[in-house]
């Protein structure tokens, strides 16, 4: 006996990615409904050798269905969610409206898969920021062994991170380069993408961080521990798919950076690829389509007593979001509903 499964915004990169990886990983599925906006109602999806059409989301009665993955934006999830969850059915939400809720567990399952015992206040439970999930899937198993102070991160975002006119945008703008006669200005980002970096992604708050800075500290606190300090300033590049992270981490204690080598091979998620050699680490477009988060660069900071400078890439439409939902989904199944 499988799961009753629904993926709601199944027509965008995110929910079509939830459906790629449900089938790719065999997930124990009795029956799945595909939902949109009404506008989109009809448009067809591939799960596994089947096509599906899309179901108006407004008025689909969530009753009976086990759980419901959501890729559809905050304001959506703000008037569907609550619905779902009412009716029984276990919110997995991409968006990020419910990660700052006490009541609200926001998932890792590489990191801290207990933690998901608590969705039974609110039936729902929160995706991490794509920028956050690979980075803890690093950050735990280096805590663990020498407890992490802090850690200074600046990260380069591939244009799929802001759904599929980031992607375009960065297209159009690329072909127009040669073609000076098309001019693409910046419609989605707020300068020129291609053939440039952008360093503002979200919006900018009072202290001059943005909020997608602000969303990897929080979150890195909230997922991992709370005295971690952290200090992000987040880059929009003009790569398609993976993020890619420079990470400096300062320990209570001091680690060697080959035993810390040897701790991220043990680690779950993880792949280490660092060889230092020309071409002996992992660059966004080598990571597409995986599942894993890769980890090159390891090597001591000798700037600060007890540091460690690491490189970390992953497919943000994988761990960063599609993945790690269905993760939380199978950590449910698993511990929680145990079907299938």
């Amino acid at each position: 006996m499988g799961y009753k499964i629904v993926v709601a915004g199944a027509t965008g990169n995110v929910g079509r990615e939830m459906l790629n990886i449900l089938a790719e990983r065999q997930f124990p599925v009795d029956e799945i409904a595909v939902l949109a906006s009404r506008r989109s109602i009809g448009t067809e999806v591939s799960f596994g050798d089947k096509t599906l059409k899309t179901k108006d989301i407004e008025g689909f009665d969530f009753t009976g269905w086990d759980m419901a993955l959501f890729a559809i934006g905050s304001e959506a999830t703000k008037k569907y969610a609550p619905i779902a969850a009412k009716a029984g059915c276990v919110v997995i939400d991409n968006s990020s409206l419910y990660r700052y809720d006490a009541d609200v567990p926001l998932i890792v399952p590489e990191v801290n898969a207990d933690a998901i015992t608590g969705y039974s206040k609110k039936n729902i439970i929160a995706n991490p920021n794509c920028s956050t999930a690979q980075m803890v899937v690093a950050l735990k198993p280096l805590h663990d062994r020498a407890r992490i102070k802090r850690v200074v991160v600046s990260t380069y975002q591939a244009t799929s991170g802001a759904g599929k006119e980031g992607v375009d945008e960065l297209w159009d703008q690329t072909k127009s380069i040669y073609n000076p006669t098309d001019e693409v200005p910046p419609k989605k980002f707020q300068k020129q993408i291609a053939f440039n970096v952008i360093p503002h992604i979200d919006v900018f708050m009072e202290d001059g961080s943005t909020k997608e800075e602000w969303k990897m500290v929080v979150e890195t606190k909230k997922i991992v521990d709370p005295k971690i300090k952290v200090t992000a300033t987040c880059v929009r590049v003009p790569v398609f798919v993976g993020h890619a992270e420079s990470v400096n981490i300062e320990f209570e204690e001091f680690l060697d950076e080959d035993e810390a080598r040897d701790i991220l091979r043990e680690a779950p998620g993880i792949m280490v690829v660092d060889k230092r050699e020309d071409g002996g680490y992992v660059t966004p477009i080598e990571c597409v389509g995986d599942f894993a988060t890769f980890i090159s660069r390891i090597r001591q900071d000798s700037t600060i007593e007890n540091g460690l400078n690491l490189w970390c890439v992953s497919d943000n439409l994988r761990k960063g979001a599609a993945l790690n939902a269905v993760q939380i989904a199978e950590t449910l199944g698993n511990r929680v509903l145990q079907k299938g």
